[in-house]
């Protein structure tokens, strides 16, 4: 043991490795995608774009993406065996199923067994298309419906609305997903990326890893933000009611949901992007209140700012989804179908210059001690 030896518990303000994907300031509020500003990918780019970026490390010509959208498309497909696992499993929570499909994704193709940039590529092209497919999946197969089969001629976001609701969506609330998409697609070393680059740096193939990630972010403290905010919001529920809410919490110490970040110290850049499309959104499904709550929460807690306390990009997530009819055990399902292409390109980079990742613990145990047989204890 040594007194001089400084932890960083939770690895806090540790740099583990170099990365050229994403950029956070937390004290200016910003966030880049290989270079390129969150807020210029929110208002000019697809998810589609966005996640060829992210993984090929340029933006791609009107050739390239449309030979990439065709390989999304073309990966719309799911093995009979895993509805079969998906009905086996539908009581559980939507996490614990898709992370199962994932699973048995990697026992069923045999392609997603290979370890190489070349494989990852491939397999999280086909991943990307397949995992909000397993999450519509399993909503209808609970709910005794017939899964829907994907629209090929609906981009990523539009088609995943429309499997899982079953009804095509408007241009206004299918870009506003792909919005929401586009935000939650790569954050830098959070806890379920950096669990996806332990993975591996042991040599394992892409699909654990994703089991991996999917497996962090079910947690609350990574994935739970949004369904939290809309558990305030309903609590809440009117906007005359927020500025007594936010001033008992504060008064007891209690966080309040959807705001505040481990990075940013500012606004997280992300959250703007939403805000005026919760309230179109809301406008159109003809629920205006919830936005208005949202708003009204901002207001109380702006005193609060200068202490970090800002909003975060799953402040108004909830939201959305809450419009959509979508059932709150499917918010963290929905952030990490955004999220597999920064699962997949930080993966990508492990691989390309892989080392185990082995941290050490310093010991704080009993001193060495003499062995007493079972007979003497």
């Amino acid at each position: 043991m040594s007194d001089d030896v400084k932890i960083n518990r939770g690895l806090k303000g540790i740099y583990f490795e170099r990365s050229g994907v994403s950029h956070i300031d937390g004290t200016r509020g910003e966030l880049l995608y290989r270079g390129y500003s969150i807020h210029d990918l929110a208002t000019q780019s697809t998810f589609e774009e966005v996640a060829y970026l992210l993984i090929h490390g340029e933006l791609p010509t009107d050739k390239a993406l449309s030979d990439f959208d065709a390989r999304l498309k073309a990966a719309r497909e799911l093995p009979p065996q895993v509805h079969d696992i998906i009905a086996a499993t539908k009581d559980g929570h939507p996490m614990d199923v898709l992370r199962t499909a994932v699973s048995a994704l990697a026992a069923l193709e045999p392609a997603s067994r290979e370890v190489s940039e070349e494989a990852f590529i491939a397999n999280g092209i086909r991943l990307t298309s397949q995992v909000p497919m397993i999450v519509a999946a399993h909503e209808a197969i609970r709910n005794g419906r017939e899964p829907v089969a994907p629209d090929p001629e609906m981009g990523h976001a539009a088609n995943w609305l429309w499997m899982l609701k079953g009804k095509k969506p408007s241009e206004d609330a299918a870009r506003l997903a792909d919005v929401d998409f586009i935000l939650h697609a790569e954050h830098g070393s959070n806890a379920s990326s950096f669990a996806a680059r332990v993975t591996i740096g042991t040599q394992a193939n892409l699909h654990g890893a994703i089991v991996t990630a999917l497996s962090t972010l079910a947690g609350p403290a990574h994935g739970g933000a949004a369904e939290d905010v809309m558990k305030m919001v309903q609590e809440i529920g009117s906007p005359e009611k927020a500025a007594d809410y936010v001033k008992a919490k504060r008064a007891a110490r209690e966080p309040v949901m959807g705001f505040g970040h481990r990075v940013y110290r500012a606004e997280d850049p992300r959250a703007r992007h939403l805000r005026e499309g919760v309230r179109r959104l809301s406008e159109e499904m003809g629920s205006p209140e919830w936005y208005e709550i949202l708003q009204a929460v901002v207001e109380a807690m702006q005193p609060y700012s200068r202490h970090g306390l800002n909003v975060n990009v799953d402040f108004y997530s909830g939201v959305i989804y809450k419009l959509h009819g979508i059932p709150m055990d499917l918010y963290v399902p929905i952030f990490g179908i955004g999220r597999v292409p920064g699962w997949v390109v930080q993966c990508i980079e492990q691989l390309q210059s892989n080392i185990l990742i082995r941290p050490l613990t310093l010991y704080n145990g009993p001193e060495k001690r003499d062995y007493v047989p079972i007979s003497k204890r």
